[in-house]
């Protein structure tokens, strides 16, 4: 029998691609996510891309398809998460925002997230404190403070925030720069997130935290698994930046899943 060698060869170099991309696709999912129409009368899709893989991931993109009540497509638009990057196991929230015709007119929607891998960054940035409160006018925010255990200054620091409701699912996100947004080795400073929707902060039972800068990338920390939100203290940790090779996933959004 006579066999083709090279051929061969291109069969066993595509054979680790066939086993790593469906895998890659079933362990990044869109979760959490619903719709709602926000104070600002604008239709806000939210929700949180986790990662189940063993790798960073960045450069994030959530694609969204919009349809009307009698299952006609309105509009496919994108947006990109709160966090550059994406630590294994954890998540990134993202909220998109649609105005115009288009919000009246969307009845459902589906998502898909694109993303590269990337390379791990030591952990040093923490969030050593954070607390919610609301004011005399009922407006929702989370202050504390943040961390830099790094050997250089961190640029560009920003903090997210995410609520969730008694089902898990993501009501609001927000996020601010931290003041001054550079933060040099061992030093802390304050941040501070309003949450500019009254109505869906009403609806939060709890909170995560995470922070980023141009240097590092902060992990989510899971949800604190309060029933009423209360100050609280909060820990997170950086891990990864953003260069990577190409690899994209196409999922159809997840149901929510467990912490």
């Amino acid at each position: 029998m006579c066999v083709n060698y090279n051929i061969l060869k291109k069969y066993l170099l595509l054979l680790p691609l066939l086993l790593v991309i469906p895998e890659a696709w079933a362990q990044v999912s869109i979760q959490n996510d619903q719709k709602y129409i926000g104070d600002d009368d604008a239709l806000h899709i939210v929700g949180e891309i986790y990662n189940g893989l063993t790798v960073p991931l960045n450069q994030i993109e959530v694609k969204v398809a919009l349809y009307s009540s009698n299952n006609q497509k309105v509009d496919e638009i994108s947006t990109t998460p709160l966090l550059n990057t994406i630590m294994p196991g954890m998540k990134a929230p993202f909220d998109l925002v649609i105005t115009g015709e288009n919000a009246k007119n969307v009845d459902s929607y589906s998502l898909d997230v694109d993303y590269m891998m990337s390379y791990p960054k030591n952990q040093v940035i923490e969030i050593t404190s954070s607390e919610y409160n609301r004011d005399k006018f009922d407006n929702a925010m989370i202050s504390g403070k943040v961390a830099n255990r790094g050997d250089i200054t961190a640029n560009t620091v920003v903090v997210v925030a995410t609520l969730y409701d008694l089902d898990g699912n993501v009501v609001a996100v927000s996020k601010a720069h931290a003041e001054p947004d550079y933060l040099r080795t061992n030093d802390e400073m304050f941040f501070f997130v309003t949450i500019p929707d009254k109505a869906q902060a009403s609806k939060a039972v709890d909170f995560a935290l995470a922070a980023e800068s141009e240097e590092y990338s902060a992990v989510p920390e899971f949800p604190l698994g309060s029933i009423i939100l209360l100050a609280s203290s909060v820990s997170t940790y950086i891990l990864f930046t953003k260069y990577s090779s190409r690899f994209v996933g196409n999922i159809i959004a997840a149901s929510p899943g467990t912490q």
